[in-house]
């Protein structure tokens, strides 16, 4: 690959571009380990200056007087833009994840595309319904009719933060359904993958956003805080830790502003006795190379039947060892690399301490040897684990994997549902309406069926239990919790 088409490496606020006056992060290719630019982050008068711009344009500029209809054109004119840079964005996403070309082609890119044209589309519903008509006798006899008007209304300003794995994706999640409902936003990505939100940004001007309704600013910590106390946001939406969740929760109690939490994960893959263990191994082993296992609805414990996991290990450890660990740009990876060095130890730290306590290590485990200078680790599969294990209990947001064996589907759902987090689940069986029947007990935001769709609908809810968040996304469900309802109510005389 040559030089990839970067966007300006600034702050884009209120409709400009501006050099950022924060600490500089210099953003590495999880490839290669080598720099892939410099980004100045924001400093306290970026962050005032990109507030008071989504203040104004949420109260008074012309986003706040726009129509539905409006509204709807204008997110079709960014969907166009975009559209027309589909390379451009595949370049940048490879570049600063490191995830193999041919995922980031379909969920890293086509995948958003879509879910960004489901809220140009989602933009043009109605913002009032009414009720039915009343008649209430009055005491002179006669009749009053009356009725209500309920109305949707955008909160104002949305602070949207967003991880490093999907970047593109949980950025257009966010900005889609808050710009769709009428809000201002003021974007803040991770700063280990700016650059998908920077080109969100150089899209938005090409496009004739008006000023202030998008802003993208970056930076660390610091910069998020800065936006998540700060008492002219409405709202914040937030994709991330359960540790970092609950303190932008904490922070915005005071001023009960509300938050969305799209948090961790820790999902269960429930392989019945009668699954076809072919399609089960294979959904697992997605489950664990997918993008490194840098996903947080990923399945990484893997509940099988005592009467099948023997075939089940052997498949999965067969698919495993056959998984290329390598180049994101050669079409024969089947694994790129994690986000950081220290992603890599943390994996790896997860993996030693389990062995440690007693846990068999069925494939990977190890670093390979093939891998030179990127952030790479092999898919992992470990046996012998007890559900109470931190390798079974925390998120490790790595390729790793643990199967643990049960008896019977009431063993499987207490396993499955002993875990501090709740956002996916799969069940695999050839009995749809036992798996079906299973998959509405376990406390998990989403569960799929033998293997499912295999993509996240922009026309469905998506969320967790417990400390898997707060709120939805996707879906009309997902709209409506960027808005708020107003009643009015009237008489005819």
């Amino acid at each position: 690959m040559g030089p990839v088409n970067l966007p300006p490496a600034a702050q884009f606020v209120a409709g400009d571009w501006r050099a950022g006056t924060g600490a500089v992060e210099t953003v590495l290719e999880p490839a290669t380990g080598r720099p892939l630019g410099d980004v100045a982050g924001a400093g306290a008068a970026d962050v005032d200056a990109a507030l008071a711009g989504a203040r104004t344009a949420a109260d008074t500029g012309p986003w706040a007087r726009a129509t539905p209809r409006e509204r709807s054109e204008a997110l079709y004119r960014l969907h166009g833009v975009l559209t027309g840079w589909t390379e451009r964005l595949v370049e940048i996403v490879v570049a600063e994840t490191g995830c193999p070309v041919g995922l980031t082609r379909g969920q890293q890119v086509g995948l958003p595309l879509r879910h960004l044209e489901h809220w140009a589309e989602a933009a043009r519903r109605p913002q009032l319904s009414g009720r039915p008509p009343v008649l209430t006798p009055r005491s002179d006899g006669t009749t009053m009719l009356g009725s209500w008007a309920v109305r949707r209304e955008p909160y104002g300003v949305v602070a949207a933060i967003t991880p490093y794995n999907f970047p593109l994706l949980e950025n257009i999640m966010k900005i889609g359904p808050a710009l769709a409902a009428g809000n201002s936003v003021v974007l803040k990505p991770s700063p280990l993958t700016p650059y998908s939100a920077l080109v969100l940004a150089a899209a938005a001007q090409d496009a004739g956003l008006p000023a202030g309704v998008l802003s993208v600013i970056t930076g660390g910590a610091d910069t998020g805080a800065a936006l998540t106390t700060d008492p002219r946001v409405d709202l914040v939406s937030f994709t991330g830790s359960d540790a970092v969740g609950a303190a932008i929760l904490a922070a915005a109690a005071p001023r009960t502003t509300k938050v969305l939490l799209e948090l961790g994960g820790k999902s269960a893959l429930i392989v019945r006795a009668d699954a076809d263990v072919e399609l089960a191994a294979r959904i697992g082993v997605q489950n664990i190379t997918t993008h490194a296992g840098q996903g947080c609805a990923l399945a990484t414990r893997h509940l099988v039947h005592h009467r099948v996991r023997t075939a089940y290990l052997d498949r999965v450890r067969a698919l495993l060892d056959a998984t290329v660990v390598g180049d994101p740009w050669d079409a024969a990876t089947g694994m790129g690399p994690l986000i950081r060095a220290a992603a890599v130890e943390r994996v790896a730290g997860h993996v030693d301490r389990a062995v440690a306590a007693g846990a068999t290590v069925v494939s990977g485990g190890e670093r390979p040897v093939e891998a030179v200078g990127g952030f790479y680790y092999r898919p992992t599969i470990l046996s012998d684990v007890d559900n109470s294990w931190p390798v079974a209990q925390q998120e490790i947001f790595g390729p790793v994997g643990v199967v643990i064996g049960f008896g019977d589907d009431d063993e499987a759902v207490a396993i499955a549902n002993d875990s501090p987090y709740g956002l996916a689940g799969h069940v695999v069986s050839a009995d749809a309406g036992g798996a079906f029947a299973l998959a509405c007990r376990l406390r998990t935001g989403t569960v799929d069926i033998n293997g499912g769709p295999g993509y996240t609908n922009p026309g469905v809810p998506f969320g967790g239990y417990k400390r898997s968040g707060l709120g939805r996304e996707n879906g009309s469900e997902g709209l409506d919790e960027y808005t708020q309802l107003k009643t009015i109510k009237y008489h005819g005389g």
